[in-house]
């Protein structure tokens, strides 16, 4: 090789280098030009010790360490640029991260806009949010989600063939949600306005990993959005009840109800609207975010893993048994359903290089505790169903937490062995982004298989 192709192949790592560090939005670009100069000037001293270029190069990144290392580093030296990056969208140093930024913009607004205008298509054809909530509770998610998936699709460049599978999918939700004719008082139909949102959120989730369907970090990453975007969704519906306040005060201050405004538009469209701003804020600052997810895990498992373990005392010491009624049982499965989310969100942010210690052991017994707690649930669900028979209620739940089950216990089991240091960290986030999948299906199950075998119920 040529004095100049070796130098032609060097420039094209560096550009190659440079394109990576760019994507990091803790790093302005006075930050990557000056780690780029330490990085030139590290390959210059070792080919001066008789290294090849590429081989220089290779050395000289490998000294430098990790980029996520360096990007927390100069976050942490720089922390005033966090509250920048959290209003802020653009990138005035770097023209293409600007562009795709206002893009990204306009396409959200798109999608939003959508989302709020789908709310009330259904009043042209003679529905009311007032008069019709057996409409409006099925086809709740219908709004929104579809405008979120379009977001995410677009952004990430999705083919046709899968933008087909996600418009088709949500015309299965669309017709799972009204094809049946499901009482206003029925169980059905409280079981598919739970479960549609839930199965239409992994088509969502379809979307976010278009760009590599069968990546496990990728779903890894669906985890981490769906927290987040949890959290931005809050955060901004928080917002949302004081600007309702302040209306309600200033208008009636001038004998003017904004109840009605109110009521029938700011709160069902902005809801809907809301919940596609969240998807983009998610993505627009990822970067800044990204160290929420350990916070959180670590403040929470904790307090949870004792409220179980108490729950399981008092269990024990009062000798009563678990109430399976339908509000016991929705409480025990959120219950468990938030102990599976401190567990993937914590998963999501761990180093899975990072040795086991004290917090893995936490979660040990957060996972084995829920794990006890979903073994009595089950015991008590099925001696109601053999004594008193099956209703929609009971079916979903034994599902659910049969599901639930087979879960947390092969979690308990490979977080066991992480914590005696005989399984890997891989296994255990494998095992969870490979199950996602499971939960869809039971969703999908729920919505569309249950309804017409208890149409009486």
């Amino acid at each position: 090789m040529t004095t100049a192709d070796s130098q032609d192949g060097l420039e094209a790592q560096f550009a190659q280098w440079r394109q990576y560090v760019q994507r990091r939005r803790e790093l302005q670009r006075s930050d990557a030009e000056e780690l780029e100069d330490h990085l030139r000037g590290s390959v210059d001293e070792l080919v001066g010790v008789g290294l090849r270029a590429d081989e220089a190069f290779l050395v000289a990144v490998k000294r430098m360490g990790s980029l996520d290392d360096l990007s927390r580093e100069f976050a942490r030296e720089h922390s005033e640029r966090l509250w920048k990056q959290l209003v802020l969208t653009g990138d005035s140093d770097n023209p293409v991260a600007a562009t795709r930024s206002r893009r990204d913009l306009l396409a959200m607004v798109v999608c939003a806009a959508g989302a709020a205008a789908s709310v009330k298509v259904p009043e042209l054809f003679g529905m009311s949010l007032e008069e019709d909530g057996s409409f409006y509770g099925p086809n709740a998610a219908l709004f929104a989600l579809p405008w979120l998936a379009a977001f995410l699709a677009w952004r990430r460049q999705a083919t046709k063939a899968l933008i087909g599978v996600l418009v088709a999918l949500f015309a299965l939700g669309a017709v799972a949600a009204n094809a049946y004719p499901l009482r206003d008082d029925s169980q059905s139909l409280v079981l598919t306005s739970i479960h549609l949102p839930i199965a239409l959120w992994f088509v969502v989730g379809l979307a976010y990993v278009a760009d590599d369907l069968r990546s496990s970090r990728r779903r890894m990453d669906f985890i981490r959005f769906t927290g987040e975007c949890f959290i931005y969704y809050v955060l901004m519906a928080l917002g949302g009840g004081v600007l309702v306040a302040f209306m309600f005060g200033t208008f009636e201050a001038i004998g003017v109800s904004p109840e009605y405004f109110i009521s029938q538009w700011l709160l069902p469209c902005g809801a809907a609207a809301a919940l596609v701003v969240a998807g983009w804020l998610v993505e627009a600052k990822q970067s800044v975010v990204e160290n929420i997810a350990p916070v959180l895990t670590r403040l929470f498992t904790p307090l949870f893993t004792a409220a179980l373990l108490a729950f399981l005392v008092a269990l024990v010491v009062t000798n009563a048994g678990i109430d399976v009624e339908r509000e016991a049982l929705i409480l025990f499965d959120l219950l468990l359903v938030v102990v599976l989310g401190l567990l993937l969100y914590s998963i999501s942010a761990r180093d899975p290089l990072a040795p086991p210690g004290l917090f893995d052991r936490l979660q040990l017994a957060l996972v084995v505790s829920a794990l006890v707690i979903d073994v009595l649930v089950l015991v008590e669900i099925t001696g109601r169903i053999t004594e008193y028979g099956t209703t929609p209620n009971k079916a979903a739940a034994l599902g659910e937490n049969v599901v639930l089950l087979a879960n947390l216990a092969w979690s308990a089991w490979l977080v066991l062995g992480f914590v005696r240091r005989r399984t890997p960290f891989a296994a255990l986030e494998r095992w969870q982004t490979g199950y996602l999948p499971v939960y869809a299906v039971w969703a999908w199950i729920v919505v569309l298989v249950l309804p017409p075998l208890f149409d009486h119920l």
